[in-house]
């Protein structure tokens, strides 16, 4: 019981330890919960996002295929297809596409490749019926891509392929790389 309990307290040690030099560098009330920190100098580092087809395929060092849900970011730690860790360290949060070069610190490019995800492949009888198809599903505000021969592409979703093939659509799944429109919004904020 709550009641019973005993307050126990670390044992005391005879000799101090003396502390991480960076543990040292801190204020007395940050050291005892700051964990030590990693100097990250080994590491690569991705500064720029390059668009597709602006930059030279001979300065591609590496690869890395990363999801939709993943090609949106500032500064997070990723590795490349071979293992190879790098940070990506952009100025400000950036929609990476598929054929998208990260210019490395050093040297190099890293492109980037959409990963193949599970989506669903959705054409109407015709445009109008199309265009259609298109407003359901974007007034549930899904991400959606229209490939360039008029079929949409959204991620695979059973709820929603039942509503679409509710509305006499043609929904066909597979997995494929996703690349969504990036909207009227993007950007800017959007508030009902």
């Amino acid at each position: 019981m709550l009641r019973d309990a005993v307050l126990r307290t670390a044992p005391q040690h005879e000799g101090k330890k003396e502390p991480h030099p960076e543990e040292a560098a801190q204020p007395p009330s940050r050291r005892a919960w700051l964990p030590p920190l990693k100097p990250m100098t080994d590491m690569r580092r991705a500064v720029t996002a390059i668009p597709a087809g602006t930059w030279p395929g001979d300065r591609e060092v590496a690869t890395v295929t990363l999801a939709f849900d993943d090609r949106h970011r500032r500064r997070v730690r990723l590795t490349d297809d071979a293992g190879e860790p790098f940070l990506l360290d952009l100025a400000e949060a950036t929609l990476l596409n598929d054929g998208d070069g990260l210019t490395l610190d050093g040297d190099g490019v890293i492109a980037v490749r959409a990963a193949p995800e599970a989506v669903l492949d959705i054409v109407g009888r015709d445009p109008a019926h199309t265009a259609r198809l298109a407003w359901h599903v974007g007034n549930r505000h899904v991400p959606l891509q229209v490939l360039p021969d008029g079929r949409l592409r959204i991620r695979a979703d059973h709820v929603l392929e039942g509503m679409l093939r509710g509305l006499d659509a043609e929904v066909t799944s597979l997995t494929a790389p996703f690349a969504p429109e990036p909207g009227a919004y993007a950007g800017h904020g959007h508030d009902h």
